[in-house]
């Protein structure tokens, strides 16, 4: 089986989807993607299954998603959201987890000021959720947060934890040797998983696999095939290269004895894909 990890479907129409004004570099993506879009490159790789992640924060996005996954049978789980500083919407997530296809919940935390906001007591409620109603969370951060991170995986080590897009180290800049050695320590004292994913959008625009190697290999070699998994994150990635530029890349980094597990395999033992 061979799964995308990562992906996303948008309606401009609804109005949540704030981070699309943010720039004039968004334009190419600053419109519908819908099932019927992704369907060339489903085909082309022989994708069967994908798991489709929220880009908005809100609870209408999720169940917009989720009635999607319904109407498509290759939507293997849909990543939602709640509102973590809202205790009220544990009621959410209750509702949410009793859908076959629901898997768990990514905050945006990538947007959040504060540093430590996951580690804040008023939001310690939705982690204690997650793990009760054993669901998945989507660890959406920049290097920044790797620290906070860190202490937040050690506070619950039974948590089923992914990595977003390898915590977006900073390409563009050559900034490999902080990111990197953070990232091998989550590795090697929590279970957290990774995604190999997001890579090309936080390098220059004229990235080339020798750019991007580095940085996967370390990630392979630090969380290891078992633990890695490989997401487009289409249609953002259209902003650096696109999927296929993204596939092939990824395709010629991991080695042949890996590429089950990391296309495949371990995104449909964490989450949990039939």
């Amino acid at each position: 089986m061979r799964i995308d990890a990562h992906q996303h479907f948008w309606a401009i129409a609804r109005g949540d989807y704030d981070w699309m004004d943010s720039g004039a570099h968004l334009a190419p993506i600053r419109r519908d993607f819908a099932p019927a879009d992704f369907e060339e490159y489903r085909r082309k790789y022989q994708i069967d299954r994908t798991v489709l992640v929220q880009a908005a924060p809100s609870v209408a996005e999720t169940e917009y998603m989720l009635g999607l996954a319904d109407a498509t049978p290759w939507i293997a789980k849909v990543v939602g959201w709640v509102d973590f500083e809202n205790p009220d919407h544990r009621r959410q997530l209750e509702r949410f987890a009793r859908h076959p296809k629901f898997s768990g919940v990514r905050p945006m935390i990538q947007d959040i000021a504060d540093v430590d906001w996951m580690l804040r007591l008023d939001v310690q409620w939705a982690y204690d959720a997650i793990c009760a109603l054993d669901l998945t969370f989507d660890a959406l951060g920049v290097p920044r947060h790797l620290g906070s991170f860190q202490r937040l995986f050690d506070r619950y080590p039974k948590m089923r934890v992914v990595i977003d897009h390898c915590l977006k180290p900073e390409i563009r800049n050559d900034c490999f040797d902080a990111w990197a050695e953070a990232m091998a320590a989550i590795a090697a004292k929590t279970p957290v998983y990774c995604k190999l994913s997001g890579l090309a959008t936080e390098a220059k625009q004229d990235w080339d696999l020798a750019t991007l190697k580095p940085y996967a290999d370390h990630v392979i070699n630090s969380f290891g095939a078992d633990r890695v998994m490989w997401g487009s994150d289409w249609p953002v990635v259209n902003l650096a290269g696109g999927y296929d530029s993204w596939h092939g890349a990824a395709d010629a980094i991991v080695l042949p004895a890996d590429r089950d597990r990391i296309f495949g395999g371990t995104a449909k033992e964490f989450y949990r894909i039939a």
